[in-house]
Order: C-alpha cells, then sequence, then structure tokens
C-alpha cells in the first residue's frame, strides 16, 4: 500500500496539530505558532502485535559504559546505559559540543564511537579533537543532517556510542518542514530512539535551550529520552555546571562541578571549597548551609542585604532561592520580633546554584538576621533546617552527610534542628547546637558556643531556649 502526502500544521511551541491554520493555538495559547509541514502518512502494518508474561520479558545486559570522565558518570548513574537515550542541553557556546568530545574520546580508548555533526563539518571537529589532545582513531566523525542516513552508518559502523550533535540540526526526509521544527525534532529523536533500543547502543542528543533556559522542540522529546542533562553556567564564568533533572538509570537532582581549561572542562575535585573560595568571613549578611545535591551535600553562601525602611512597598529580590519561601520566612521573622515589613530584603545564593530546598531556611533567615542588626554570624558555623508557618524548626533528611561535609571543610559548629540530634553522631571536632523555634534562634545568634566543649556535650546539646 503506498503510503499518501498529507498536509497539517503544527504548533512550533507545544507540538499541537491542526488540519488547517489558526492564529492562535488552542492548547498552549500562542499566537501565530503553527507553520505548514507535509509529511507522508505510513502504511499500516499488517504485523498482529503479540505479548508475553512479564516473567518470560528478556532482561537487558546492565553493564554501563564509563565515559572515563567521573563527574558526568555519577550524574549519568553510574556511566552509560545499553540502549539508553540522553538529552544534554544548555545554551549556545557554553561547551556542550567540547565536553561530549572528551566523552567520546573516553569511550573510543576502548570501541568505535560515532560523532556525528550536523552543525559543523569535520574539519571543525577535528581542530576542536587537535585541541583536545584527541589521536585515537576510533573516534569516527561525520558531518550528516539526514537522520536516516546517520541510523543507517550507525548500523553499518556498529559503535559503542553514537552522538548526534545538534537534533534541532538534524531533519527526517519524509517531512517538508525545516530542521528544528517540532515535526521534525520529534521525528528525529524518535528514529535515533528506536536505533537505539534495537541495538542497544547508547545515543547522547546535544538540544538547545529557548531564551527562559527550557529545551527547545516539542515537550514530547523530554517524555523520548531516558535522561535529562543540563549545563549550566554564566557565560562570563569559566565555571560550569552539571545536573540531571530525569534519570531513568539513576538519581534525580545529581550534580556536578566542572571548569573550562585551555584542554575542554575539567570536574573540580571539591566543589563545596570552590563553591566558598571568594567568600569573606565575618560580615554581616553571610551565612552557610549544606545542601542536597542528588546523592552528595555541598556548602552553600547564602548572603543578605537588609536596606533601611523605606516609604511605599519595599523591595524583596530573591536570586537563586525561591521568592516565594523568602516571603515566608520574613513573615515568620516578623512575628519573631524582627521589623521588616518596611525594609528592602535582597537574598542570593552564590556561585550560580540554587538553594531550592527547605533545608536552607535556616541559613536564609540567619543571614538576614544578621544584615538587619549588623552582627556577624559565630566564625565556623553552618546553618540548615526547614522552617515551618508557626515558627518551628523541622528536621530534615541527610543530616549525617551535611555534617560529614561540614567538618571536612573545617567548620565548627552547625545550628540544626533539635529533631535531628537523636539520629545522628558528630564528627569530634564539630559542635552541634539544636534549635526549635525560630524566636529562640533569632535571640541566639549574637552568642557563639564556647570553645573546646567536650565531645559529649558537642554531639547531643540541650536545645537552645
Amino acid at each position: 500500500m503506498r503510503a499518501r502526502a498529507t498536509t497539517v500544521f503544527a504548533c512550533q511551541s507545544c507540538g499541537a496539530v491542526s488540519p488547517k491554520w489558526l492564529g492562535r493555538c488552542a492548547d498552549c495559547g500562542e499566537w501565530n505558532s503553527y507553520v505548514e509541514e507535509r509529511r507522508e502518512a505510513a502504511a499500516v502494518s499488517a504485523r498482529e502485535a503479540d505479548a508475553r508474561p512479564i516473567g518470560d520479558a528478556e532482561v537487558p545486559v546492565s553493564v554501563r559504559t564509563s565515559t572515563t570522565l567521573p563527574g558526568f558518570d555519577r550524574v549519568l548513574g553510574g556511566g552509560l546505559v545499553p540502549g539508553s537515550v540522553v538529552l544534554l542541553g544548555g545554551e549556545p557556546g557554553i561547551g556542550k559540543s567540547t565536553f561530549l568530545l572528551q566523552a567520546a574520546r573516553g569511550v573510543a580508548g576502548a570501541a568505535d564511537v560515532l560523532y556525528a555533526t550536523a552543525e559543523e563539518s569535520e574539519g571543525q571537529i577535528r581542530l576542536r579533537g587537535e585541541r583536545l589532545g584527541i589521536r585515537t582513531g576510533r573516534l569516527l566523525v561525520s558531518a550528516e543532517t539526514e537522520v536516516s542516513r546517520i541510523v543507517a552508518l550507525a548500523e553499518r559502523r556498529a559503535p559503542a556510542l553514537l552522538v548526534v550533535d545538534s537534533i534541532q540540526a538534524v531533519r527526517d526526509e519524509a517531512l517538508a518542514s525545516a530542521p528544528g521544527t517540532v515535526s521534525q525534532v520529534r521525528e528525529s529523536a524518535l528514529r535515533l530512539q528506536r536505533y537505539s533500543k534495537t541495538s542497544s547502543v547508547p545515543v547522547i542528543l546535544i538540544g538547545h535551550v529557548t531564551k527562559d533556559g527550557s529545551l527547545a522542540g516539542p515537550k514530547s522529546l523530554e517524555h523520548l529520552v531516558d535522561a535529562v542533562v543540563a549545563m549550566e553556567g554564566e557565560r562570563a564564568s569559566l565555571r560550569r555546571i552539571l545536573r540531571a533533572s530525569k534519570n531513568r538509570f539513576g538519581p534525580l537532582d545529581e550534580l556536578a562541578l566542572f571548569e573550562m581549561t585551555a584542554e575542554g572542562l575539567e570536574e573540580v575535585p571539591n566543589a563545596s571549597a570552590a563553591l566558598l573560595s571568594e567568600r569573606r568571613a565575618g560580615l554581616p549578611g553571610s551565612a552557610v548551609t549544606a545542601a542536597r545535591e542528588g546523592t552528595r551535600s555541598l556548602l552553600l553562601e547564602i548572603q543578605a542585604l537588609v536596606g533601611p525602611a523605606v516609604s511605599g512597598s519595599p523591595r524583596r529580590v530573591a536570586l537563586g532561592v525561591d521568592g516565594a519561601r523568602v516571603a515566608l520566612l520574613l513573615a515568620v521573622l516578623e512575628r519573631a520580633g524582627l521589623p521588616l515589613s518596611s525594609r528592602e530584603v535582597f537574598v542570593s545564593c552564590t556561585g550560580g546554584l540554587e538553594a531550592g530546598e527547605p533545608a536552607a531556611d535556616l541559613a536564609i533567615v540567619a543571614a538576614i538576621v544578621s544584615s538587619a542588626r549588623a552582627t556577624p554570624l559565630p566564625e565556623g558555623a553552618v546553618f540548615f533546617g526547614e522552617i515551618g508557618l508557626l515558627g518551628e524548626i523541622r528536621r530534615v533528611p541527610a543530616a549525617a552527610s551535611r555534617l560529614k561535609e561540614s567538618a571536612a571543610l573545617g567548620f565548627t559548629t552547625v545550628y540544626l534542628p533539635s529533631g535531628n540530634l537523636g539520629d545522628i553522631q558528630a564528627p569530634p571536632a564539630l559542635a552541634l547546637r539544636g534549635i526549635d523555634r525560630v524566636a529562640d534562634f533569632v535571640a541566639s545568634l549574637g552568642a557563639a558556643p564556647r570553645a573546646g566543649a567536650s565531645s559529649a556535650e558537642s554531639t547531643r546539646p540541650a536545645p537552645v531556649r
């Protein structure tokens, strides 16, 4: 049965399809987002579907392939899973192609790797490879834009890894639309996914991002892949943050910190020390919190600036922290006796990371109180704990890991919820101060813990009242 060509109109924002042009998308509400696309209707297969008991299903071999980049392997959950599709997103020029060329070099040390580039020539990839010191003959490069040819080449070469740079630049010849449209991105990703699942070859796709930081293309693109990894960072900074927002084969929100060098991206071995390297201790408005990023704990600096009273509506600015939580904490502080309703408050998480978990509440409150009173916080102190609407300090998970990271970087005192004291044992050089309520915490900030406290006293002191 011969396939018949049809013409449809697809929304470039959400992927909705309509038989006729619409000025406004009925699904996402975008104006003038419909583009005409011509596609071949697939012939219906006469083969009947089959099913089998779940106990008879074949279990794929789960031996992971290492990229020889420990940070990347950790974000993926231990390496590349056979038959998995990974989508790496990031802004233009942030280093995605350089990073994946390094990963391809690591895999090519033991097997062939196919790097399909649709945005650059083979000569440009060679120049980048020479800069990175790549000389292996097992890294194969192809400047191809047709997804069917890429799949055919991969089937013929049988590589251990296929990298496609980028999914927005390749196209399916069955569609008449230009590369980068919703239909092209969706169909090209689907072809590559089918190849990965049938051949058990991991595929890494490079994806562009929009102005608001989200991945370009249809939302279904993120559902097609097994893992979504984002590369973040400011262009003016040499640091790059790699984190997973979706991972079917590993933990979510895992994080790795890299630094751009002349030889490519190199992982920062001690992320907490690097993030706190520019912190100036002893200044009002600076607090350190122990945050959880995936399976590890990181120390982050929270800064706050409380301005003088102003007439009208004072500004509340939050950078790297949840603005709604900052507003909640300000209301709790007002109830605890710290007048802030007429003062401008600015809160920021430094280092380019986001302190999004509720455990950072105690550090945000400490920084705000320190700035409002123009009094530095106790030297060598770390703060973590969730704050409720009634002003209570609620326990947080993974307290032992947070304490271990704090002690490793030389901090001596940790303010934490009293509810966590019974679950953990502090390192010998670390004094713990359990907190029950925000009002008690605000009143205790002026007094630093005594030096030379005994280990029994430091592991389980009486809660601050």
